[in-house]
């Protein structure tokens, strides 16, 4: 069994892959969207790989998640509770199609998450 996992590289995601990988004698592979954080990066393949994994992979979607979910997100003036901006939320279908890629890519028999709903959607 092929599971890849949408990693954050945060303690949700590093047991969740861990915990997948024994439970399930699975390979893992581990999935990263780069919506901008920057150096909060650096690193997360190398913990990925050390957690488990035997592949991880950075998704570029800066580009595709300002294009297509940011501006579309300001034009509708949707804001929470009148200030807040939802990029949490507005970011997991994003990386959701940036996983689905590298899951037909891999042949991936299912898709894995860490979100614990705490963000602000």
């Amino acid at each position: 069994m092929k599971i890849l996992v949408a990693y954050s590289g945060g303690l949700d995601t590093s047991v969740l892959l861990l915990w997948l990988k024994e439970k399930y004698n699975a390979e893992i592979i581990a999935y990263c969207a780069d919506v901008g954080q920057g150096d909060e990066l650096d690193g997360l393949e190398e913990k990925a790989l050390t957690t488990g994994a035997s592949k991880c992979y950075i998704g570029d979607l800066k580009e595709d998640f300002a294009a297509n979910y940011i501006f579309p997100m300001i034009q509708a003036g949707a804001i929470y509770e009148g200030r807040y901006l939802l990029g949490t939320s507005i970011a997991r279908p994003c990386i959701t199609k940036g996983m689905m890629d590298i899951a037909l890519k891999e042949g991936a028999d299912a898709i894995a998450h860490g979100a614990t709903g705490k963000g602000n959607d």
